[in-house]
C-alpha cells in the first residue's frame, strides 16, 4: 500500500499503475468532507514524490463515486468572513490542481453517481471512463451556489460554455450517452468493464499513443471563445435563464456570470473568480434558506428510516370524515353545484 487513510487509499496495480480509490469508512457513500480532503491533499503529494508511478486510476469502493461535498461541515464555514472564506475555497481547489497537474496521465473511473465535488475531481482527471449505470452532474444550484471545486472553470473548457451553462445552471444528473455526447466523458462501457476500460485507456496514455498531455491543456487555457462568441453565448444564456429562474434565484445567473468573467484567464485566476463569486452567493438569504431546507429534509429523511426500522405491519385502517373534514368537503360540493347552476341559468339568458 502506497497510502492508506480512513477516506482514501493508494495501492500500486500493475506496471507503475496506482489506484487512488475513495472508500470513506464508516459512511455509505463517498463525499468531501474535511477528512477526505485532507486525505487526498496526503495522497496527490505521495503520488508526486514517487517517480516510479506512471499513471493513476481514480475509483471508488462504494456503489457511489462521490456523491459532491458534505454540506452539513462546509455549512459552518459560510459563516466566516469573506477573505478568509475564499482562501480556504482556494487552498481546497490547490489540491485539485496539482492532481491535474500531476506528470503521469490519470483517468476517473465512475462506477456510479458523481455529483458536485464528487464530478469536479473526475473533472481534473485527464480521462474519465463512465458506467452505463452512472450519473453526473453539478446540482449546486439546488442549494443557491454554484460549483465551487472548479466547476465553473473545467467543464466550459472541456465541453463548450453553452453545453456547461445548460449542465450547471439546471443542475440535473446526466446519464451516460448525454454526457458522452457532449465530451464530458471519454468512453461508456458496463460496470463490469469498468475497471478494464480504465487500465487500457491509461496504458495507451503511458505509451505515448494517446497525448494526455494535450488532452489537458484546454483546462489550464482561456476559454476558447472571441469577444463577440461570448457576447452571444453569455448575455443570450443570461437572460434565458434569468426568466425561467426569477429575481428570489439568484445562483443559475451568478454561475453564468462568473464564467462569463473568468473566460479570458488561465485556470488559476479563473478559479480565484469562482471563488470570490462562490463566497458572495454563499452569503445570500437565498442559499441560507436552501441549505436549511435540504439540511432538514435530511433530517427527516433519517428519522423516518429510523421509525420505518421500528413500525409494524397494519391489517386494519379506517377513516373518519363526519366531523370538520368531512363536513368541509360537503360544503365543497355544495359550493361547486350552486356555481354550476348559476353559471348554466347565465348562459341559458
Amino acid at each position: 500500500m502506497i497510502y492508506e487513510g480512513k477516506a482514501i487509499t493508494v495501492k500500486a496495480l500493475e506496471s507503475g499503475i496506482v489506484e487512488l480509490k475513495f472508500d470513506l469508512k464508516g459512511e455509505s457513500v463517498n463525499k468531501f468532507n474535511r477528512l477526505t480532503l485532507n486525505e487526498l491533499r496526503q495522497a496527490v503529494d505521495t503520488i508526486k514524490a514517487d517517480a516510479s508511478i506512471k499513471g493513476v486510476i481514480v475509483s471508488s469502493g462504494k456503489d457511489v463515486f462521490i456523491v459532491g461535498a458534505d454540506i452539513t461541515e462546509f455549512v459552518e464555514n459560510f459563516k466566516l468572513p469573506d477573505a478568509e472564506l475564499v482562501a480556504g475555497n482556494l487552498e481546497a481547489n490547490k489540491i485539485f490542481s496539482d492532481f491535474e497537474d500531476l506528470n503521469v496521465p490519470t483517468v476517473a473511473a465512475i462506477n456510479g453517481i458523481a455529483l458536485g465535488g464528487g464530478l469536479e475531481m473526475c473533472l481534473a482527471a485527464d480521462y474519465r471512463v463512465m458506467s452505463t449505470k452512472a450519473k453526473i452532474g453539478l446540482p449546486e444550484v439546488k442549494l443557491g451556489i454554484y460549483p465551487g471545486f472548479g466547476g465553473t472553470v473545467r467543464l466550459p473548457r472541456l465541453i463548450g460554455a453553452d453545453n456547461a451553462i445548460e449542465w450547471i445552471a439546471a443542475g440535473k444528473e446526466n446519464r451516460p450517452e448525454d454526457a458522452l455526447k457532449v465530451g464530458a466523458v471519454d468512453a461508456v462501457v458496463a460496470p463490469e468493464k469498468l475497471q478494464e476500460a480504465a487500465l487500457e485507456l491509461i496504458k495507451r496514455a503511458i505509451s505515448g499513443e494517446f497525448d494526455y498531455k494535450a488532452k489537458r491543456q484546454p483546462k489550464l487555457e482561456k476559454l476558447k471563445l472571441n469577444a463577440i462568441e461570448q457576447m452571444m453565448a453569455f448575455e443570450t444564456a443570461k437572460g434565458f435563464v434569468a426568466g425561467q429562474a426569477g429575481p428570489n434565484y439568484p445562483a443559475p445567473v451568478e454561475a453564468i456570470k462568473t464564467i462569463q468573467k473568468a473566460a479570458n484567464f488561465g485556470r488559476d485566476k479563473a478559479l480565484e473568480v469562482e471563488a470570490n463569486g462562490f463566497v458572495k452567493l454563499a452569503k445570500t438569504s437565498a442559499a441560507q434558506s436552501l441549505i436549511g431546507l435540504f439540511l432538514n429534509d435530511q433530517e427527516l429523511k433519517k428519522k423516518a428510516k429510523a421509525y420505518d426500522e421500528i413500525a409494524k405491519d397494519v391489517k386494519q385502517a379506517a377513516v373518519l370524515g363526519a366531523g370538520i373534514m368531512g363536513g368541509g368537503e360537503r360544503i365543497r360540493t355544495k359550493i361547486a353545484r350552486q356555481a354550476a347552476q348559476l353559471l348554466a341559468h347565465h348562459c341559458a339568458t
